[in-house]
């Protein structure tokens, strides 16, 4: 049983290592953050510091998943959402926001344009990579039945 397990092991990390997440944020120090810890759990993360090209990767890449700031210089996060979920090409890429402002009607508007989750800054990071774990399985379980 633990011979299978261990045998198992690699496969299990090479399908990781192809998931890949885009961070949408021009905070610097938190992409540098996210990027490094996701590089950790095997996952492939690309950057983007403004709304615009955030959704330039978004379609350029299609990643599995994307995490976004709410306040951005171009746009605010909300806009980049409903843009990415209007979008036939991204449409089906499950959005998880980060933000530091935890009001209702904040988290109604996120839902409203389409984010699957929304994480309050500051948050811990293993419960956070715990929800891109879920929002990446919901996600593909959609897109296969």
């Amino acid at each position: 049983m633990v011979a299978v397990a261990i045998a198992e092991l690699p496969e299990v990390l090479v399908a990781r290592r192809r998931l890949s997440i885009l961070v949408i944020d021009d905070d610097q120090d938190q992409v540098g953050v996210l990027s490094h810890r996701l590089g950790v759990q095997g996952y492939r993360t690309f950057a983007a510091g403004s709304a615009r090209y955030g959704l330039e990767v978004a379609r350029a890449q299609r990643p599995d998943l994307i995490l976004l700031d709410l306040r951005l210089p171009d746009a605010d996060g909300f806009n980049v959402c409903q843009a990415l979920t209007d979008d036939p090409e991204t449409c089906c890429i499950p959005v998880i926001i980060l933000s530091g402002m935890e009001r209702p009607d904040i988290i109604r508007r996120s839902r409203a344009v389409g984010c699957q989750y929304f994480v309050r800054k500051p948050y811990d990071p293993n419960a956070l990579l715990i929800l891109i774990e879920r929002a990446i399985d919901e996600s593909h379980s959609w897109r296969h039945s």
